[in-house]
């Protein structure tokens, strides 16, 4: 019965949120690396930025979602960035993978305000898997359906677009992913042809004002799918403390709810990580606050990453945000 149970919320969850062919964001944006929700982030700063991150969720249930994703970007001019990004999902005897290429430009709307506004497309190959070859019969499924002999698989191209604001330690970005509607005539059924969903994301960086080698940010993460009108919102704080290197150590929480439920939340969890020299790693423990409560010890995410070829550009409005 507990695996009857634990199988029919996990059919539920990916229902609602497989659709999508896209990676599913937990905390990967707050590991320092804002490109994971928007391609306008592209280009900021004085490096090629490149953040390695593994999830596993809802750790303790077998065949639960695990991905790997990989994310690059950098400056190609004073005003302009490129970036790419690479993921690989699994949940259960399905898989998805994908690959975004990015362009952001970036100008000056005040030069003495530092005002700043970014525009920004990525272009995204995403591919969708069932995986048959471990279909076996069990107590709860004695019989697999005999009307599915191979693998079965289907690709969709499709972009995102974005809008970036900044002024002095306050941001506001707008994302909507996958504008095109999905090609549904070689399916029968119930099959959904708008993937639409649309991210906004805003925080402020402020220092103390007894110490300005520490800085706090508040942040807010919502997400709308365009389908079904369903939404989230993630509320975030940060710490971070700087050494005279400009290396850091930081420390945060964050927390998750449907937009419907927003005193039942889906996850919460602490976080921390530290930058030293060109290397960062980073580390967010998420409780899980659903019906799978009682049968996962959580989700976790881990983010390794590296800075190269650092070059300081001549526009502010590419300049790394670090105070």
């Amino acid at each position: 019965m507990k695996k009857l149970i634990v199988f029919f919320l996990l059919m539920m969850i990916a229902t609602s949120y497989g659709q999508e062919l896209n990676l599913p964001v937990f905390t990967q944006y707050l590991a320092d690396n804002n490109f994971v929700v928007s391609p306008t982030y592209a280009g900021i700063g004085d490096n090629l930025r490149i953040r390695a991150n593994g999830l596993t969720q809802w750790v303790g249930i077998k065949d639960a979602p695990d991905n790997q994703s990989l994310y690059a970007d950098f400056r190609i001019a004073d005003r302009s960035g490129v970036g790419i990004s690479l993921y690989n999902d699994k949940n259960g005897y399905t898989a998805q993978t994908g690959v975004k290429f990015s362009f952001a430009h970036h100008l000056i709307l005040d030069y003495y305000e530092k005002q700043y506004l970014s525009f920004g497309i990525s272009y995204n190959i995403n591919n969708f898997k069932i995986n048959i070859n471990n279909f076996n019969p069990t107590y709860e499924i004695p019989i697999v359906d005999p009307f599915i002999t191979d693998n079965r698989s289907i690709s969709n191209n499709n972009f995102d677009v974005g809008a970036l604001y900044r002024n002095k330690g306050y941001y506001l970005s707008f994302n909507a992913s996958n504008i095109l509607a999905k090609d549904i005539r070689n399916f029968s059924g119930v099959e959904p042809d708008l993937l639409l969903n649309y991210q906004v994301f805003t925080g402020y960086v402020f220092k103390s004002k007894t110490n300005s080698k520490i800085e706090f940010e508040p942040s807010v993460y919502y997400q709308l799918f365009a389908n079904d009108k369903r939404s989230s919102t993630d509320i975030n704080f940060k710490f971070r403390k700087y050494n005279k290197y400009e290396d850091y150590y930081w420390a945060g929480i964050s927390y998750r709810f449907l937009n419907d439920q927003l005193l039942k939340p889906l996850n919460v969890g602490p976080m921390f990580g530290f930058k030293k020299a060109n290397f960062y790693f980073g580390y967010s423990y998420q409780i899980t606050m659903n019906q799978l409560s009682s049968f996962n010890s959580g989700t976790h995410v881990v983010t390794i990453g590296f800075d190269f070829l650092q070059s300081i550009s001549n526009c502010p409005c590419t300049q790394s945000p670090v105070h």
